[in-house]
């Protein structure tokens, strides 16, 4: 029902459909009309679940502010809901959405980026049009059917002691100096990294109350798969982390963020002549090693995977290597 009556030099218009009130002020009474019988279609729709007035931007504007601002990585999760609104799909209405706008979007995004990135801001969309049919904007999934680009192959990429020696000749890191400058710290991290498997969130969380160098443990209470663990550490491990000591007066480890972490260690790469060497790639170097140390569950609950089958992305030996084994 649709109520108007005058309000000052205006008329105010209220609609109320099914438990759902909107209201506004027009200058005539034959827009108050219009508006009115526009908005009854409109509510009618929303109380079947169907919006016909919101777009695909809306829902990553209120996505980023009701869902992304709960997570861990909320940060880079509203970048890229911000960066979706660059493109036409984020203009499309929910009840106009369909298939084909995603396999544009899909064709316009490979020529920018890889498929593995592509993947996974359809991910983050998906999630998107599920809050929204929650929210009761929509009732049909556009991307059912939809034909995903495959990932490229996984990367199996390993660190030889080489390219170990040259990072760390670039981080000015050295056995017998004291380890005092910020580059140093990331040289430290490095070989923490190959050593143990931690990410380097992790080792950039790392805070004192939760080291026991006498027990070679350290607790995380926050990783990426959201559960906490216990990681073991070797000898070689205990020393790394000893040379850091004394350890920051807030209790941090390194007193090093992940994002400074990654800006120095990049830096320190680049005055090498290595090629396609990320940070991340430790965890590759370090679960291949461990490898040769630990049994599969025992290694598993080491570096975090709840999947056993997760081992296998990071598990890179060679096939010289396996051959050397067999003799």
């Amino acid at each position: 029902m649709a109520s108007i009556r005058r309000d000052g030099d205006r008329y105010k218009v209220e609609v109320f459909v099914n438990g759902i009130r909107k209201s506004k002020r027009l200058d005539t009474k034959a827009q108050a009309k219009s508006w009115a019988a526009q908005m009854e279609v409109e509510l009618g729709k929303m109380a079947e679940g169907v919006s016909a007035t919101h777009s695909f931007a809306d829902v990553f504007e209120r996505y980023a502010n009701e869902v992304s601002e709960t997570k861990k990585g909320a940060q880079w999760e509203i970048v890229r809901l911000k960066m979706f609104s660059r493109f036409s799909i984020a203009a499309v209405k929910l009840v106009d959405l369909r298939r084909e706008h995603f396999e544009r979007y899909i064709i316009e995004r490979l020529a920018a980026v890889k498929s593995s990135s592509v993947n996974r801001e359809l991910n983050l969309m998906s999630h998107c049009l599920t809050q929204a049919r929650r929210w009761r904007l929509m009732s049909h999934n556009p991307m059912d059917d939809l034909k995903r680009p495959k990932d490229p192959a996984h990367r199996d990429r390993r660190i030889s002691d080489r390219e170990i020696e040259m990072v760390l000749l670039a981080l000015n890191y050295a056995e017998d100096a004291p380890v005092v400058q910020q580059q140093q710290k990331v040289a430290v991290a490095f070989l923490l990294a190959i050593e143990s498997g931690m990410r380097a969130g992790e080792i950039c969380s790392l805070v004192a109350r939760h080291v026991d160098l006498a027990a070679q443990t350290v607790f995380l209470p926050d990783t990426k798969n959201g559960r906490p663990r216990s990681v073991p550490l070797s000898k070689e491990a205990v020393r790394l982390l000893q040379r850091v000591q004394p350890w920051c007066d807030d209790g941090s480890v390194f007193g090093l963020a992940s994002g400074a972490l990654s800006t120095l260690f990049k830096r320190g790469v680049g005055k090498t002549d290595i090629k396609d060497l990320t940070f991340h790639d430790t965890r590759h170097e370090a679960i291949t090693r461990l490898a040769q140390k630990l049994d599969v569950l025992d290694l598993a609950r080491m570096v975090g995977h709840r999947d056993i089958k997760q081992l296998l992305t990071y598990y890179n030996k060679s096939a010289a290597e396996l051959a050397a084994q067999l003799g």
